[in-house]
């Protein structure tokens, strides 16, 4: 079918962009369905009237109009995707891109413009969740960090009141820890739903009815920590960028009498395990300069009846370092953080035993 001037005419009247044709002096001429929808004006509003009523006041106008006449803005006469706000007649402010140009008549003389105005609020919503998704990751991760550290330290004070306490009754300090527990637990499930809404890119405000759902940390009644006799003498390498996690995991791990080196990044772990016989690596998975996948399949290569196991702030896999490091023969261990300790220790000397079969047979 041939594109006629009239079919030209409904198909600019019926676009979804905002399309405005002024006259000589400034007065609106044109003003399509798609500006109506957008900007709330019926048409016998806006016709006959000054075009800068739609903008947010004279001088943004003519700095419209001086773009068009600015041949930097996509040619002499033309504008292209210049990024201004029209006011709709409620008063909101819009984000649009406006392409137009400057109309001449026979002489080449200056006789209107006409221009069409894609509203950006979409697009910039979208560009605002993006920024609001990498704020979250981000943020997730930097809290987890710590919050990881908070956890472990509440496992050692666990362990050290019961032992300085005796016969005493320390109901009290154990409902006190038992409450740190539970605010563990309720700051892990916020992270969570905030890096899943970081990866949906869905971010929503939610009324809570009821208590809101949180994990459970407690532990009943403090009892005395008996070390595992699995973990007595297992050398291990813990490598994480975080010197408080390093730290904490590094006095867990040893007050169930294991031997424990720590390492800063991948590089730094790799120069470790050339000098010492380590029964079992525990890393992060997202570190500078080597991340975790990197750091695995090196020990593949150098160590490859060393066991790995991994863990990470992150809640959901950003760069595919575990899927990667899974596909290249990682087993399916990995802990987010906080850790529980209590799992740690027991994956641990489960994962040793397991290697060790392995290799006698």
């Amino acid at each position: 079918m041939a594109l006629t001037r009239e079919r030209f005419e409904q198909l600019i009247a019926r676009s979804v962009d905002s399309v405005v044709g002024t006259d000589r002096p400034g007065s609106v001429i044109y003003y399509n369905d798609g500006a109506k929808r957008i900007l709330g004006y019926e048409p016998d509003e806006i016709l006959g009237t000054p075009v800068v009523r739609l903008y947010p006041d004279l001088d943004e106008a003519r700095r419209v109009m001086a773009a068009m006449r600015d041949p930097g803005y996509g040619g002499l006469g033309i504008v292209e995707s210049f990024q201004t706000s029209f006011v709709s007649k409620q008063g909101e402010q819009i984000p649009v891109a406006i392409s137009g140009t400057v109309l001449l008549d026979e002489q080449g003389e200056e006789d209107g413009s006409i221009g069409f105005a894609k509203d950006l609020r979409e697009i910039l919503r979208k560009d605002q969740l993006a920024t609001l998704g990498e704020v979250a990751v981000g943020l997730s991760h930097e809290l987890n960090n710590p919050l990881a550290v908070i956890v472990n330290q509440l496992d050692l004070l666990e362990r050290d009141l019961v032992r300085l306490a005796g016969e005493a009754d320390i109901s009290v300090e154990g409902e006190r820890l038992d409450a740190l527990r539970r605010e563990a637990g309720r700051i892990s499930e916020i992270l969570e739903r905030l890096a899943g809404m970081a990866q949906q890119q869905v971010y929503e405000t939610i009324e809570y009815i009821g208590p809101a759902k949180m994990i459970d940390l407690r532990r009943g009644e403090l009892r005395e920590h008996v070390p595992d006799p699995r973990l007595a003498g297992l050398h291990i390498l813990v490598v994480d960028d975080d010197l408080g996690i390093r730290g904490s995991l590094a006095e867990i791990l040893e007050a169930d009498h294991c031997v424990v080196q720590t390492a800063g990044d991948g590089v730094e772990a790799l120069r470790c395990l050339d000098g010492v016989q380590f029964d079992l690596v525990l890393s992060d998975v997202v570190m500078p300069n080597m991340d975790g996948f990197e750091l695995y399949t090196a020990i593949q290569k150098r160590h490859p009846q060393l066991p790995v196991i991994m863990m990470t702030a992150f809640h959901y896999d950003r760069d595919h370092v575990i899927k990667r490091s899974r596909i290249a023969g990682l087993p399916g261990v990995v802990f987010k953080k906080p850790l529980d300790p209590a799992r740690l220790r027991r994956v641990i000397a489960e994962t040793v035993e397991q290697a060790r079969k392995g290799q006698s047979a």
